[in-house]
């Protein structure tokens, strides 16, 4: 058997829309067989459209294209923009839309918020960029900070593989040479390079994976855990092991949204500063435009890049993918432009700076604490459904489409 070149070799960092948009658009492009895409927001915008042209184009050649989108948050296409595609023959999916109530998006649990795409089952993107000009800086001061990793070659045929048992029907599996079957939910370690890992989140057998990814490379971070992350308000067991290794002398680091397009997200997290600083923990926050990013390093070969949030959505509720990375160049290359970002667009946030200024305070830090500890078993009390795929049917029928439902929890 031929060794495979270094995981390097296969991957590569990309920041924001200017450097993601056209490696996808170029991937689809060149696509010979197969496209799946699966993405939370797609707006019609100058991105939206770009890959509508994008995706019928492939589809009109031949290849084989699935596109999934959630109900949440691609709530506004127009039946013109999802008609012209299922007509050219791909197989469009909307993931449990709900109708509106007077007026309000009523579905904003259980969330398909993967960001995934898989060609030919050898190039494949996990990150956390929505199909949205919000992710180009022209988009102005609102524009998001976000990233993603372009993966090639073998180790693309994980997102591959997930995708073909995520969207029924839209493709075959590809023959697997190895003995394992794989896990219906969710990619088996067993048949994969143990380099790099798609770990996914689903409301059925995989709850916690992504949070225990985490863990474990926090727990046995020896130098220094950076964690970039957009939306953060971490349950007791990540804030405890963050607090431990900085106790330890693990250099730990946060870079967290200073300009938040969601003030109050920012205010729940801010109540968490004090406990943090106190334990030795660093915050910076990111100044220039919201922040959007879900992106870690720890030590010199461990690193994450996904959709997942440090909230309570992503961790007990959303339907959410990560890749993780264990290689040093990689690490490295992530570590060296957070670097950059902290050093030319953050501000360090100085111990008591967000301590509780007041009895109110204290008390909404406390409630905060005990919330967050408990919030995991909670969240099985939220409304919760069979996870369900929408299809509308090709030809232009009003309200003609096919429902499919996932059994087994296969989110």
């Amino acid at each position: 058997m031929t060794p495979l070149p270094p995981a390097s070799d296969h991957f590569r960092l990309l920041e924001n829309g200017e450097e993601y948009f056209p490696c996808v658009f170029d991937a689809i492009a060149r696509a010979r067989e197969s496209v799946l895409l699966e993405t939370f927001i797609l707006f019609e915008d100058e991105v939206g459209h770009k890959l509508h042209a994008a995706l019928l184009a492939a589809a009109r050649r031949g290849v084989r294209v699935a596109l999934t989108v959630d109900g949440f948050g691609s709530h506004d296409l127009s039946p013109a923009f999802i008609a012209e595609l299922v007509d050219a023959g791909v197989q469009f999916c909307t993931f449990s839309p709900r109708p509106r109530l007077f007026g309000v998006r009523t579905h904003i649990f259980r969330r398909m918020h993967r960001k995934l795409i898989a060609v030919d089952a050898e190039v494949a993107f996990v990150g956390g960029l929505n199909f949205s000009a919000q992710h180009l800086y022209q988009f102005g001061p609102l524009a998001k900070q976000d990233y993603a990793v372009e993966i090639r070659g073998p180790f693309a045929r994980q997102v591959h593989d997930f995708l073909v048992r995520a969207m029924p029907g839209a493709c075959p599996p590809l023959p697997r040479s190895s003995e394992h079957a794989p896990d219906r939910e969710g990619p088996d370690p067993r048949t994969y390079d143990a380099r790099v890992n798609l770990v996914t989140r689903d409301n059925h057998r995989h709850r916690n994976d992504i949070e225990f990814a985490y863990l474990d490379a926090i727990r046995a971070a020896r130098r220094e855990v950076i964690i970039a992350n957009a939306y953060f308000l971490p349950g007791y067991r990540l804030l405890h092991a963050l607090c431990e290794a900085a106790a330890r002398g693990v250099r730990v680091r946060l870079l967290l949204q200073g300009k938040p397009d969601m003030p109050w997200v920012a205010r729940a997290g801010g109540l968490l500063y004090a406990h943090l600083q106190d334990a030795g923990v660093q915050i910076l926050e990111y100044v220039e435009r919201p922040f959007h990013g879900k992106v870690a390093v720890v030590d010199d070969n461990w690193a994450t890049v996904g959709s997942s949030n440090l909230d309570p959505l992503s961790l007990s509720l959303n339907l959410e993918a990560n890749l993780v990375i264990r290689d040093e160049a990689f690490a490295c290359h992530l570590r060296g432009r957070l670097e950059a970002l902290i050093g030319a667009r953050c501000r360090a946030v100085p111990p008591g700076l967000k301590s509780p200024r007041n009895r109110l305070d204290a008390l909404g830090a406390t409630l905060m604490f005990h919330f967050l500890r408990r919030f995991p078993a909670w969240a099985g009390w939220l409304p919760a459904h069979a996870p369900r795929l929408v299809q509308p049917m090709p030809g232009g029928r009003r309200n003609a489409r096919r429902v499919v439902v996932l059994r087994g929890g296969a989110e």
